[in-house]
């Protein structure tokens, strides 16, 4: 039996090829946080290919663009807030077909669209680019440009950047179910704001680092005036669009480290961290006068004003507890309730 030194080396080529194959796919399904996937993948491309320039564009929510998640190389930064409508292009393309793309020479390919290449200053030669597909669905696609020293792509490139797309597409795809799933158990389903269920656990690890860092916490609780009324005469389902409208306004009108809760019905909470009793007052007369002057339920030609009722309380200066804490801010919105309607009050 002769010995084949080529059959060896190929054999040997076949198992490192494997080798790589395994510890990709187990790198990248690893996680299941979004931004961890695709450092994962990007070490792995650039490690891999050395492509001059290479990005990973992702699928927009509503599934008409693409957004640049990863752009690495010559100019790529200026990438962060381009987009590609669907079939725009070699990756809208690919997008559109989900199908792998090889282009040796992009002047003779009229798929290709110049608007990148503009906004970098970087010259394309070759793209190969491929859909990140899983179920049928396409979520995304990877394009490398110009490998380093002119080598070509060939079949065997195709083959480990298309397991590479597979894995990442899984990996995307369980990410996006895994941050939907814990929305689903935090937020509530009318509004998108945070639920009673998150308020109490969120409330007790603030409180606890208040109290460890020594700041205040306040608490706005906030319940709409008269807003059986509307329910009562335009129906529930203007009821619930004025409850989502209300929503927005204060998420627009809080600092990015408050957290807005539906706690209930028509009634609010506004957590601020590391917020005096003082401030809290002047943030809750803020939102009071922002709910006042709004005009509701435009699009359905209601056209309705609205007030609201506050009540403000902080830790440690109020309340010695999370429950405490509600408690007192929900008594002081009473006071306001029981008096003249759209007031702030302290506890």
């Amino acid at each position: 039996m002769g010995h084949n030194p080529a059959k060896t080396k190929e054999t040997l080529q076949r198992i490192s090829q494997l080798a790589t194959f395994n510890e990709i796919g187990k790198a990248i399904t690893s996680s299941l946080d979004l931004k961890e996937i695709l450092n994962i993948v990007m070490e792995k491309i650039s490690e891999l290919f050395h492509p001059g320039n290479w990005s990973l564009l992702l699928v927009s929510e509503d599934g008409e663009e693409l957004t640049f998640e990863i752009a690495v190389g010559e100019g790529s930064e200026k990438l962060k807030d381009m987009r590609l409508k669907i079939g725009e292009g070699v990756a809208g393309w690919v997008a559109r077909e989900k199908k792998p793309i090889f282009v040796p020479d992009v002047s003779k390919d009229k798929r290709y669209c110049k608007k990148v290449d503009g906004i970098t200053n970087f010259k394309t030669h070759s793209i190969i680019c491929l859909p990140l597909v899983t179920r049928g669905k396409c979520l995304g696609v990877i394009e490398l440009l110009n490998r380093h020293e002119g080598e070509a792509f060939g079949e065997e490139d195709m083959l480990l950047l298309t397991t590479i797309a597979d894995y990442t597409a899984i990996a995307i795809e369980n990410a996006a179910f895994l941050k939907r799933v814990h929305e689903l158990s935090i937020k509530d389903d009318l509004t998108k704001l945070f639920n009673p269920r998150y308020l109490h656990s969120r409330l007790e690890s603030e409180v606890e680092r208040a109290r460890r860092f020594k700041y205040d916490l306040s608490m706005l609780f906030i319940d709409l005036d008269y807003f059986k009324n509307i329910n009562d005469n335009y129906g529930h389902l203007c009821g619930s669009k004025l409850l989502t409208e209300v929503a927005r306004l204060l998420e627009a009108s809080v600092r990015s480290i408050d957290m807005a809760f539906r706690y209930g019905g028509d009634e609010f909470i506004i957590v601020m961290p590391e917020t005096s009793k003082e401030n809290a007052l002047l943030v809750a007369e803020k939102l009071r006068r922002v709910i006042k002057d709004a005009v509701f339920l435009t699009e359905e030609g209601i056209n309705c004003k609205l007030t609201a009722s506050f009540g403000v309380a902080s830790y440690p200066v109020d309340a010695k507890d999370k429950n405490d804490l509600i408690h007192l801010a929900d008594n002081a919105m009473y006071k306001v309730k029981n008096k003249n309607r759209d007031g702030v009050a302290g506890a």
